[in-house]
C-alpha cells in the first residue's frame, strides 16, 4: 500500500507528523511508520487521516496491485 501523507501534510501548511497524529488520534510513531510504508493502517485510522485533510480515503492511500489480477 502506498500513500500521499507526506504530500498532503506539505500542502496543509506543512503540518507536522505530530500535528497529524494528534488530529487523527494516533501516535507520531504511527504516522512515521505509515509515511515510510512500514505499517498498513486500520480502516478506521485511514478514514480519520483522510478526514483530517478533508479528502477521500483514495486520495491518501492506494493499493498496489501486482500483475493483472
Amino acid at each position: 500500500m502506498s500513500n500521499n501523507i507526506r504530500k498532503l501534510r506539505f500542502f496543509a501548511d506543512e503540518m507536522t507528523q505530530l500535528e497529524l497524529a494528534e488530529k487523527a488520534g494516533a501516535s507520531r510513531q504511527t504516522i512515521v511508520a505509515l509515511e515510510a510504508g512500514k505499517y498498513t493502517p486500520s480502516l478506521e485510522m485511514a478514514f480519520r487521516i483522510a478526514d483530517v485533510f478533508g479528502v477521500e480515503i483514495g486520495e491518501v492511500f492506494q493499493r498496489e496491485v501486482e500483475g493483472n489480477e
